[in-house]
């Protein structure tokens, strides 16, 4: 007689995740997936969510989706309910960064980031609640740029810190409903959108050496922690800030600037 395999923590319930085609979002898709989630998978790339239907077959449900465009964001919404049902977990994870300086800041380049970042969010938000079963769980991704800043990244410290205040405002508009809303906070994860770091000569290790463990972290690291709280393990978690940053918090962050600076005298 086989052992009877014990159901995962997210068994029966459907999950949205944006930006799920690659890095974080991706990470946090497989392993809702390996929990017995069913996800709605939202992302720009569509060759990458074509990958994703080779990969987890019928339990996903993926859509091209601009989560700055408040019209793709609802058809995703209601798309992934009438694929799956309503939602128990939606993950606002879409988004990006930049450099350069503010007295050289392109405002073009700065909106854009703060729309993709926090008005991005913030649309989420809006349309997967209309969508969510009372008692789900949304999470949101900020960063340790939404307590830490780094002359260099004010939009996106800027729209970072927007999505810690979104996250606490949405967590008391949505209680009432017995939905939790928590945010999450990575230092620096080694993916594809922070790649740009890895090829500066010694802002990886300024990183590490800032940290309490000596190391960066990986995308699985931070799917970890959006089970947990996309789980009823937390039940009683809600408006929460969660740093996922090997203690990078404790230091301070890289100087960009003069690492930069050096790559661009050769």
């Amino acid at each position: 007689m086989s052992e009877a395999q014990d159901p995962g923590r997210l068994t029966a319930k459907t999950a949205l995740v944006t930006g799920g085609g690659s890095g974080i979002g991706l990470a946090m898709v497989r392993r809702f997936v390996s929990e017995g989630a069913r996800v709605v998978v939202g992302d720009l790339d569509g060759s990458r969510l074509s990958m994703l239907h080779d990969e987890f077959g019928s339990s996903v449900h993926t859509v091209v989706c601009d989560v700055t465009n408040e019209a793709q964001v609802e058809h995703l919404c209601l798309a992934g309910v009438e694929a799956f049902g309503p939602f128990d977990i939606a993950v606002a994870n879409a988004g990006r960064g930049g450099y350069g300086l503010i007295v050289d800041a392109d405002v073009s380049e700065f909106r854009s980031i703060l729309d993709l970042c926090v008005t991005g969010v913030m649309l989420t938000i809006k349309h997967a609640a209309r969508c969510m079963n009372d008692g789900g769980s949304i999470v949101t991704v900020a960063s340790l740029n939404g307590t830490q800043p780094s002359a260099g990244m004010s939009a996106y410290c800027a729209a970072k810190a927007g999505v810690i205040m979104l996250t606490q405002v949405a967590a008391m508009e949505l209680g009432e409903r017995g939905i939790r809303v928590n945010a999450i906070a990575p230092g620096l994860i080694q993916t594809p959108a922070t790649g740009g770091f890895f090829d500066v000569p010694g802002v990886v290790e300024e990183f590490m050496d800032n940290t309490t463990l000596g190391r960066y972290g990986l995308p699985e690291e931070v799917a970890a922690l959006a089970v947990f709280l996309a789980s009823d393990e937390s039940g009683f978690v809600s408006a929460s800030t969660f740093a996922v940053d090997g203690g990078g918090s404790t230091g301070r962050y890289p100087q960009l600037r003069r690492a930069f600076a050096r790559l661009a005298q050769g």
